[in-house]
C-alpha cells in the first residue's frame, strides 16, 4: 500500500515517501540541554537538531512513569483510556499504535533498543527489533541484577548514595543500541544502491539519562565543579500534603549537598553521553546519504526532578518531571532554527509521525499532528495538555498509599488535581518554578473552577482506583504463573552484574 502524499502549497510536493528516525530517550528533563538554555549542559548534537529544525518548549508526557508514558506514546491515548497506569501494566495487543499506522501505510517499522512493554506483545506494531530490553518482559520474575548498583535505578535513597563515577549497564546497552541503529542505516543505504528504494521507519530507544546516576569518569570530570545546585532545592512553604508524604516515604528529606552535587553532576554527564550516542546515529545517517529526506524527531518519556523542590526522579506532576524536550528536523519541509510555544503532549508527537508518513489516523487516538504548528507559528492550535499519575499502594508494604492525580496545562495556567488532597494552581508565565500555589486565591476562582472541570472531564479517580485494584488481582495471578513457568523473554538484552561498577569520585 502506498502512503498518501501530503499536499501543501507552501512546500514542494514530496516526490517520494520520507524516512523517519525517531530518537526516544528515558528521563531527560527538558532544561538540561544547551538548546533549552542550560549554560553548563554540553549537548552539541541536540543543539544542532534545534538549530536545523524546530524546538518545542511546552510539551508534556502523558504520565511521569516509563510504561504508562510509553504506552500512551504508542497509542495516542491517555493512560486512563487504555488502562496503563503503572510500570507493570500490560497494554493489550489489539490497541492500534502509531507504529501499526505507519506499517499500514507501507513502512516496515524497526526498533533498536528500549520499548519497555510488559507481557507477551513485545512488538506493538514493530516488524523488527534489535538489542531488546534490559528488563524482564514479565512481572513476578526476578528483575535485572545491577550488582553494586542495586536499587540505584529506582526511587530509593540508594539511588543518590550510589552515584558518581563508574559505569552502569544502561550505558553499555545504549552503546550497543546506537551501534545497532547505525548498522540498520548502513543496510538501508546498501538497499538503495541496489535499487530498493523503500523508505525506512526506525525508532532508537535509549535508556540514558535514566538513573543510576553513574557516569564514566571522563564524562563526569567534564562537569565536576561546574554543575550548579537546584534553582530551588527546598520545598515551598506550605508544602502540599502528597509532596511531603512522597519526600518522606522515599527518605529524601535530608539529602546533603555533596550527595546532591554528585548525583546532579553524573546526570549532566549522562545527558552528555546520550547526546554523543545520538550524534553517532545522526552522523551515520549523514554518511549514508539518508538525512535529506528523513524526518528526525527527538523526545523522551518524562523528566527528572533532579533535586528541585527537594525531590528526585520522576513520579510527580511538577514541571521538571513532566515537561519534555521535543526537536524536529525535516530538511526542506520544516523551518530551521525556530521555536514553538504550543502546549502539547507526547500523544501529539505520535499523531505527528503518522501524519508525516501518511498513515491512517488512529481511530481512538487523541493526539493532534504538530506539523502545521511546526511549519507556521501562527497555525491554529489549542494550548491544552494532560498528564496523570495513578498507582495502587506504593510501596506495597507498610507506609504506602495509592495515588490518583491528574494535571491540565491550559495556556499559562496549570492545575494539579490530587484526589483526597487539595488541588494546586500555578501561573507558569509568572511562576515557572511553581513556588506560589494560587488554588486558594479568590482572584483565580474562575480559572480554578474551569480547570477543575477540564481535568475531571471523563476522568473518574474513584473508578480508576477500583480498576487498578481489579487489574492487580489479575496481575498477581499472572505474576505467580511467571514465577513458576519462567516464560522466555522474546527480546532481551543480556545485562550482567559485572557491567556495573562504582568508583571513587576523587
Amino acid at each position: 500500500m502506498r502512503a498518501k502524499v501530503e499536499s501543501d502549497p507552501c512546500f514542494p510536493a514530496m516526490t517520494k515517501r520520507p524516512n523517519l528516525l525517531f530518537l526516544f530517550s528515558d528521563q531527560h528533563t527538558q532544561r538540561i540541554a544547551g538548546c533549552y538554555g542550560d549554560p553548563v549542559a554540553h549537548t552539541p548534537n541536540l543543539d544542532r537538531l534545534a538549530h536545523e529544525g524546530v524546538a518545542f518548549d511546552n510539551v508534556y508526557c502523558p504520565s511521569p512513569l516509563c510504561v504508562p508514558s510509553r504506552m500512551s506514546m504508542l497509542t495516542g491515548r491517555y493512560p486512563f483510556e487504555q488502562e496503563c497506569w503503572t510500570n507493570d501494566d500490560y497494554l493489550r495487543s489489539d490497541a492500534a499504535t502509531w507504529v501499526h499506522a505507519v506499517g499500514a501505510a507501507g513502512y516496515r517499522p524497526a526498533l533498536a533498543g528500549r520499548l519497555h512493554s510488559m507481557g507477551p506483545d513485545q512488538l506493538h506494531g514493530y516488524a523488527e527489533r534489535m538489542v531488546g530490553d534490559h528488563s524482564p518482559n514479565w512481572g513476578g520474575v526476578p528483575r535485572h541484577d545491577l550488582g553494586v548498583l542495586d536499587k540505584a535505578n529506582d526511587p530509593w535513597r540508594q539511588s543518590l548514595e550510589r552515584s558518581g563515577v563508574g559505569q552502569s549497564a544502561y550505558q553499555v546497552k545504549d552503546a550497543e543500541t546506537a551501534a545497532a541503529a547505525c548498522a540498520y542505516l548502513r543496510e538501508r543505504s546498501r538497499d538503495r544502491r541496489t535499487g530498493r528504494l523503500d523508505p525506512f521507519c526506525l525508532t532508537v530507544g535509549f535508556l540514558l539519562p535514566h538513573p543510576p546516576y553513574v557516569a564514566w569518569r571522563s564524562d563526569y570530570e567534564r562537569f565536576a565543579g561546574r554543575v550548579p545546585p537546584p534553582t530551588f532545592g527546598e520545598p515551598p512553604s506550605p508544602t502540599h500534603p502528597w509532596e511531603a508524604w512522597w519526600r518522606n516515604n522515599r527518605n529524601i528529606a535530608d539529602v546533603d549537598v555533596p550527595t546532591a552535587e554528585r548525583a546532579r553532576t553524573a546526570y549532566y554527564a549522562l545527558v552528555y553521553r546520550l547526546d554523543a550516542l545520538i550524534g553517532d546515529v545522526l552522523q551515520c545517517l549523514a554518511d549514508e546519504g539518508l538525512d535529506d529526506d528523513t524526518l528526525v524527531v527527538y523526545t523522551t518519556d518524562h523528566g527528572d526532578q533532579l533535586g528541585e523542590r527537594g525531590l528526585w526522579w520522576k513520579h510527580t506532576l511538577y514541571e521538571d518531571s513532566i515537561r519534555v524536550p521535543l526537536l524536529m528536523r525535516w530538511r526542506e519541509r520544516l523551518p530551521a532554527g525556530e521555536r514553538r510555544g504550543n502546549v502539547a503532549n507526547l500523544i501529539d508527537v505520535a499523531a505527528t509521525m503518522v501524519d508525516a508518513l501518511g498513515g491512517p489516523a488512529l481511530p481512538h487516538g487523541r493526539g493532534r499532528s504538530l506539523l502545521g504548528a511546526a511549519r507556521d507559528a501562527g497555525a491554529s492550535w489549542s494550548d491544552e495538555a494532560f498528564s496523570e499519575h495513578c498507582t495502587d499502594r506504593v510501596p506495597a508494604w507498610t507506609g504506602g498509599r495509592p495515588t490518583q492525580q491528574r494535571m491540565v496545562r491550559a495556556g499559562r495556567y496549570k492545575l494539579i488535581h490530587s484526589h483526597g488532597d487539595p488541588s494546586q494552581l500555578f501561573d507558569l508565565a509568572t511562576d515557572p518554578h511553581e513556588r506560589h500555589d494560587l488554588a486558594g486565591n479568590a482572584q483565580y476562582a474562575d480559572v480554578r473552577a474551569h480547570l477543575e472541570a477540564r481535568v475531571l472531564d471523563g476522568w473518574d479517580p474513584d473508578a480508576i482506583a477500583r480498576r487498578i485494584v481489579e487489574r492487580r488481582q489479575d496481575k498477581d495471578v499472572i505474576d505467580a504463573w511467571a514465577r513458576q513457568v519462567r516464560p522466555p523473554d522474546e527480546f532481551r538484552w543480556n545485562l550482567l552484574p559485572e557491567h556495573n561498577r562504582l568508583d571513587p569520585v576523587g
